[in-house]
């Protein structure tokens, strides 16, 4: 039998960009998207370009290889023409493929938040999917409060999505914006709303306001939607919206959905899951959800007891679907095999390929352990990853060692009477046997280092010429002024275009953030050296 084939929209960057406490800057914008590409969604809906200078500088070139790159937007203003409406000519004009949006599906907000009529309404709905189809994109039209709306008046609410539909739209996309709708109705609508637009062109875009985004975005797929919208980790406004970390694995291992279905995540992709969604973590610069479903640390731990007794004779007994599938790890019998299993994959992935018998994957698999248990976090910091697997392979070359660093902070009033503080660093590195000392101020501790680390390492100087740190991020392990700290830096080379994510931990934030800068230093060098 033939699997009908769902697709899956991302929303993080957009929707997700509305959580409170969270304001993704352009260059975590563009290391999501890669995430996102690395997950095998099919769509990446990026901003809303015009709205504000990040996302429109997002927008200026496309930042998708493989997923649909979406642009954001509303209907056209009533009284003006598609044409003279500067909000939507911006974001037809972007480098988008897709643009999405936003249509009132709700009388009630029509007249509160519009002030125009219904048919006014109606009339912008479909001139701004005629504009975009004519631009060259695909568009798809977001029914706001489309549950609500049809829930008041759903001859009206039918109207708005048959309206988008018989325009051009390629997805009408039923929104529970208030996150308030329970999946027996959300099952009753959908099925009522192909009588005037079929399931392959609906999508479907939850709240978890009641704790049941996921169970109203499968219930909607049962109904009939062929596109799902959601965000990594459930990230969203308020309680967040449908996590497509758990949706994924769902539709892909329970037969309910997988004997119908297919969706664009390959078995390969499905087991980085877990890895991404720490990274995504990382970059929020928060810690991972330990009980999430499929890739919390304790999705598949379990306590001792009778439960431990029976996983131990049989993992069936207590799981309901391997944690290796999923890419994480059973918590009660982890064995070296396992252990040695997820590192390989790891080891694939940054590109390195080692013998599963080689002796020191064994060590690497204990080192990595203990470094974790340290405090290190190595799912979002690639390059320090990597390094630390070549280094223990053999395969990295003693570039430069620092023989030792002083940071000075001096808080004074100048030559003006203004109260400055200025950072120096001084740091001491041995290349081939010759000793260079380097002296540098910024405006800060760790600023001064890096400037002072990179100002002279002799023959690798012309190496690291575009080498730049672009995010510098701090989190506290323990309590206390004495507290274990992680620091992971963002680096980002200006003449390959590369980027790349280094770790440090410490109790002291300087020597943490000095291991991540003498990693980002190395690992722009074991690139040069393989170009």
């Amino acid at each position: 039998m033939t699997k009908e084939r769902l697709y899956l929209f991302d929303t993080t960057l957009r929707d997700g960009a509305q959580t409170s406490g969270v304001d993704f800057s352009v260059n975590e914008k563009i290391v999501i998207a890669e995430l996102l590409e690395r997950l095998g969604v099919d769509y990446v809906e990026g901003g809303y370009p015009g709205a504000n200078p990040g996302d429109t500088e997002f927008f200026s070139e496309k930042r998708t290889k493989e997923a649909l790159f979406t642009a954001f937007g509303m209907t056209k203003r009533v009284g003006r023409s598609a044409a003279n409406d500067p909000g939507l000519q911006q974001v037809l004009a972007s480098r988008s493929d897709a643009c999405c949006f936003v249509a009132k599906a709700w009388d009630y907000h029509v007249e509160i938040a519009l002030g125009c009529t219904n048919e006014e309404n109606l009339d912008s709905i479909h001139d701004t999917v005629e504009a975009a189809v004519a631009a060259g994109k695909e568009a798809l039209i977001d029914c706001e409060h489309f549950f609500d709306g049809y829930k008041a008046n759903p001859d009206y609410a039918l109207d708005c999505a048959r309206t988008a539909y018989q325009a051009g739209a390629r997805w009408v996309v039923l929104c529970d914006t208030n996150g308030g709708t329970l999946p027996d109705e959300i099952y009753h609508i959908v099925s009522k709303v192909q009588e005037v637009v079929p399931g392959t062109h609906l999508g479907i875009h939850t709240h978890d306001d009641t704790g049941q985004a996921v169970a109203n975005s499968l219930a909607a797929v049962d109904a009939g939607v062929r596109q799902i919208q959601g965000t990594l980790n459930g990230l969203g406004e308020r309680c967040g919206n449908a996590n497509l970390v758990t949706l994924i694995p769902t539709l892909k291992l329970k037969k309910a959905f997988s004997d119908r279905f297919e969706i664009g995540v390959s078995d390969e992709q499905l087991e980085d899951i877990t890895s991404v969604s720490h990274a995504f973590d990382e970059i929020l610069n928060r810690s991972p959800d330990r009980q999430a479903p499929y890739v919390g640390e304790t999705a598949f731990a379990t306590k001792a007891g009778i439960h431990a007794s029976a996983i131990l004779k049989d993992p069936q007994t207590y799981e309901h679907v391997a944690p290796e599938v999923v890419g994480n790890q059973r918590r009660v019998l982890v064995s070296d095999q396992a252990g040695k299993s997820n590192l390989l994959g790891e080891l694939s992935r940054v590109g390195i390929e080692v013998d599963k018998a080689d002796p020191k994957l064994d060590r690497l698999l204990a080192l990595v352990k203990e470094r974790e248990s340290e405090g290190y976090a190595y799912e979002a910091a690639d390059a320090s990853f990597e390094l630390l697997a070549r280094r223990e392979l053999g395969e990295v070359p003693r570039y430069f060692e620092v023989s030792s660093f002083k940071v000075m902070v001096e808080r004074r009033f100048n030559a003006i009477g203004d109260l400055i503080t200025v950072s120096e660093a001084v740091v001491k590195v041995d290349i081939d046997g010759e000793t260079r000392m380097s002296v540098a101020e910024g405006n800060g501790p760790v600023n001064a280092l890096d400037m002072a680390l990179r100002k002279d390492l002799g023959k690798y100087q012309e190496a690291i010429a575009g080498l730049e740190l672009v995010d510098y991020k701090v989190r506290i392990l323990n309590g206390g002024t004495g507290a274990v700290t992680r620091v992971l830096i963002e680096s980002h080379d200006a003449r390959t275009q590369r980027r790349w994510f280094t770790i440090g931990v410490s109790p002291n934030i300087v020597d943490a953030s000095f291991q991540a800068l003498v990693d980002s230093i190395t690992f722009a060098l074991l690139k040069a050296d393989s170009v």
